[in-house]
């Protein structure tokens, strides 16, 4: 259950405890994401927005809009702004350094390598492996992997798809010899070079009700979703990637994530620091 939030703070959006635990118990229902009493300022700072669009000065005015019923479009309009959508290019470039060697250890007999970046947010990690890949096989002459993005928020996938940052979102994590290589300037802003977006499917996906894509993958990234999740929302998120894996196939989270204590499906890797591998059980169940 979702702990009581915490009131609004000053110069915050006025909002009721009830309307505040509706808005926080929607999000929970459709994405598995708990709002704790420390997060609820994303009420207030992902719903301005939104309100302002809607002509709106209250989120209970909002909530009421949502439990009429006559706008089918705004719980949609809500859970889109109030998910995560935090990225940057790069995060934790020592996983990037692994994946490389990974994506060698996974390659064999000519087949090409297919990688899933769950909650990819607005793209900067699938355009990271996109730019990673496409200058190994210009050094090397070895396939670019098949690589999947999924996100809940078609806001986020939107972006992703455009390849379109701000000089301020373009900064984060990416060198400027890459940027200059992979990405033109338009005004103010910075944009991906078809020939880097193409390299990438864009998906909308739900980690928590949906099926997985099409396909087993031999690399999943799920960085930073499972932080925010219930224990059975990270169940059924865990038991999905467990079922979109390749045999031998390998699961990398977010800094501040294990599988530890978390689910007996996964353990850590013994050849990748930071990265998890199915247990020895559900090894030998995948050989049957």
């Amino acid at each position: 259950m979702t702990a009581a939030l915490a009131p609004p703070v000053a110069g915050a959006i006025s909002g009721s405890p009830s309307a505040m635990t509706v808005l926080a118990a929607l999000l929970e229902a459709r994405t598995g994401q708990q709002l704790s009493s420390y997060r609820s300022w994303r009420l207030d700072t992902a719903l301005k927005p939104l309100l302002r669009a809607r002509g709106l000065d209250t989120l209970d005015q909002l909530v009421m809009q949502l439990l009429d019923g006559t706008d089918r479009a705004v719980g949609d309009l809500i859970v889109d702004a109030l998910v995560n959508g935090e990225s940057s290019f790069y995060r934790d470039l020592p996983i990037f350094d692994q994946l490389a060697e990974s994506v060698v250890a996974h390659e064999g007999n000519g087949r090409r390598v297919r990688i899933w970046s769950a909650g990819c947010a607005t793209g900067q990690e699938p355009l990271s492996l996109a730019m990673l890949y496409a200058e190994r096989q210009a050094e090397t002459g070895a396939p670019v992997p098949e690589i999947v993005a999924t996100d809940i928020s078609d806001t986020a996938l939107n972006r992703a798809r455009a390849g379109r940052y701000t000089q301020f979102e373009i900064q984060r994590g990416l060198p400027i010899r890459r940027m200059m290589r992979w990405f033109d300037g338009d005004g103010a802003d910075w944009v991906a070079k078809p020939e880097l977006t193409r390299l990438i499917q864009f998906r909308r996906l739900n980690l928590v009700g949906d099926r997985g894509p099409a396909g087993k993958f031999d690399v999943v990234l799920c960085r930073n979703v499972l932080l925010y999740l219930s224990p059975p929302a990270k169940a059924q998120v865990f038991a999905l990637i467990a079922g979109a894996l390749k045999p031998g196939g390998m699961l990398v989270l977010g800094a501040g994530e294990t599988v530890i204590g978390q689910t007996g499906l996964f353990e850590p890797s013994r050849r990748f620091r930071g990265f998890y591998e199915r247990t020895k059980v559900e090894r030998e169940r995948d050989a049957a």
